[in-house]
């Protein structure tokens, strides 16, 4: 069938609905409708000649002129009956440990449609954007297929949901707000969690008004309620009733007539404002068992493989953050392993170079060529590790120059939820990351040039036949770990390593001869610091729009 998505941005939910339905046979088309731009118009659909409209993601009603003429689902990141725009966010500040999604048809009443499909699944205790892009993606794909599939037969006639809801409204900053001589950890970091990406929970911070963005418990350190105890790698720890909470990301309030803000590590965001006696609170890379605390780099072991877990918000890296991941793969190639695993427990794998701190920076262009050189010194330091074999395990997405971190390991294994953006045209780059070497050895030359100029996402079945991943774990978010770990251990205990490991050195010793790794760098950061340091190219204006949420700008 011909399917047109209608969605307010191409977020992670509607690029892999775009995937799985194109997996599937089907013609999907996409139109990006921004609530600012006015929503979903008769003309924009008519122009695609859709046989079923699906709206992953949509801030703004459908009008009567579009759900009259055309059989228009909605995706509704709640169970059926569950009705208001902050679905999610409520659940998880309630602390539901089950929810669902919901297809529905789109009538003149919000939410009150007849049902298509339905699909449950687990709360697991994280962030909101963690969980929108594990559990609620699986179940939300589950629901579209089952009702694309009923669509198609042409014979299933959808029901109206068995208990509506009266519609909650939109969950505002005086119900997300945080008391700190009252609320205990739990508490604090739920709501901390229902709004971690979007809005984050605005709260007065050593005396300015910041949105805060994240939240994990923390029970060594204890202090003054609402007291900044510490900082970690970029985050601040704050005291509750109870313990603390860790808060990796702050975002200063809008100034009247001022410009959109966006996200930063917290440390970076605070600038002068933190006081000196603050300490930085390191934690182990190599922890035992003890309170529970957060870090973004963790080290563990198991039989003869290695487990360095990373996981930075939005899946971006700054440079100080690719300097810190170098240091602990360094670490990691001194222990006794024979397999090397990289990648987080869920959620984004890596986007790369973290556009917020570049556009932050008293020199977008100089940070922008410090932060390429982190992340290329650490591809290198993957690329050149011939002693074992080094697997990137994506439990989530990754894209650009985190994708091509990830295309250095001697492995990818993904998650079946997966989904991959290798390319960087959409934010005037040209790339980096070794990814002149690395892609065309995977997928060959011309599927390497058309990845780059289509610019589309790839899901994960598409990735394997491609070459870009060599194994797809069917498997639930929360189990991915472990099933990684079973793997690992199994591949370095196997009969083929020690032939694999041969391989492995003897090519890399010919690709050296044939064109050394240098040359490859050498000539993709040419192409990078003419853009960086060019005031007029596209980049500068794509990324600011792209962190500070406004419409892309023709370029």
């Amino acid at each position: 069938m011909r399917v047109l998505l209608v969605s307010s941005a191409f977020n992670s939910l509607t690029q892999r609905i775009q995937c799985e339905l194109r997996e599937r046979g089907h013609a999907v088309a996409v139109e990006v409708v921004p609530a600012r731009g006015g929503g979903v118009t008769a003309e924009a659909v008519d122009r695609h000649t859709p046989d079923l409209v699906v709206a992953p993601m949509l801030t703004s009603a459908i009008p009567h002129s579009v759900w009259s003429r055309h059989t228009c689902l909605i995706v509704h990141p709640g169970p059926p009956g569950d009705r208001g725009p902050a679905s999610l966010d409520r659940a998880i500040q309630e602390g539901r440990t089950r929810w669902g999604v919901t297809v529905l048809q789109a009538v003149e009443e919000l939410d009150a449609g007849p049902v298509w499909a339905s699909s449950s699944c687990v709360l697991p205790g994280t962030g909101k954007s963690d969980v929108y892009r594990g559990e609620i993606s699986d179940a939300a794909v589950r629901a579209v297929l089952s009702a694309v599939d009923r669509f198609g037969s042409g014979g299933f006639v959808p029901h109206p949901p068995r208990h509506l809801a009266a519609m909650r409204p939109r969950l505002g900053q005086e119900e997300r707000r945080i008391d700190w001589t009252a609320d205990s950890t739990a508490r604090v970091v739920r709501r901390l969690r229902a709004a971690d990406s979007q809005p984050g929970v605005l709260d007065t911070l050593l005396g300015t008004e910041m949105f805060l963005c994240g939240g994990h418990p923390e029970d060594g350190l204890t202090g003054r309620p609402g007291e900044v105890l510490a900082t970690r790698q970029g985050a601040i720890c704050r005291a509750t009733t109870d313990g603390a909470v860790w808060i990796p990301e702050l975002r200063p309030r809008r100034a009247a007539g001022g410009p959109p803000t966006f996200k930063l590590p917290a440390v970076q965001a605070l600038g002068g404002r933190l006081p000196a006696h603050v300490p930085e609170v390191p934690e182990p890379l190599m922890a035992g068992a003890g309170p529970r605390t957060w870090t973004d780099i963790r080290y563990t072991e198991g039989g003869a493989a290695g487990f360095l877990r990373f996981s930075f918000p939005g899946g971006a890296m700054t440079t100080a953050q690719c300097r810190r991941l170098l240091s602990a793969y360094r670490f990691a190639l001194t222990r006794p392993t024979q397999v090397l695993v990289l990648g987080g427990a869920r959620d984004f794998f890596s986007n790369g170079i973290h556009l917020g701190a570049i556009e932050a920076a008293g020199s977008p262009a100089v940070e922008s060529w410090e932060c390429i050189n982190a992340i290329d010194d650490l591809v290198e330091a993957v690329l050149t590790t011939t002693d074992r074999l080094v697997v990137a395990a994506l439990a989530g997405n990754a894209a650009a120059g985190g994708a091509m971190l990830a295309l250095a390991a001697d492995e990818v294994w993904c998650r079946s939820g997966t989904v991959l953006n290798p390319h960087y045209r959409l934010m005037g780059l040209y790339g980096s990351e070794y990814w002149t070497y690395t892609l065309p050895r995977r997928v060959g030359e011309a599927t390497a040039r058309h990845l780059m100029d289509d610019a589309q996402p790839v899901g994960a079945a598409a990735a394997l036949r491609l070459g870009l991943v060599d194994r797809v774990l069917e498997c639930e978010t929360g189990d991915f770990a472990a099933e990684t770990t079973r793997s690992a251990q199994a591949l370095a205990s196997s009969a083929r390593l020690r032939t694999a490991l041969g391989r492995k050195k003897a090519r890399r010793e010919s690709d050296e001869q044939t064109r050394p790794l240098s040359a490859y760098r050498e000539a993709e950061l040419e192409r990078m610091r003419r853009t960086f340091f060019d005031p007029g190219a596209s980049y500068h204006a794509l990324r600011s729009a792209f962190v500070r949420k406004l419409p892309r700008p023709a370029v």
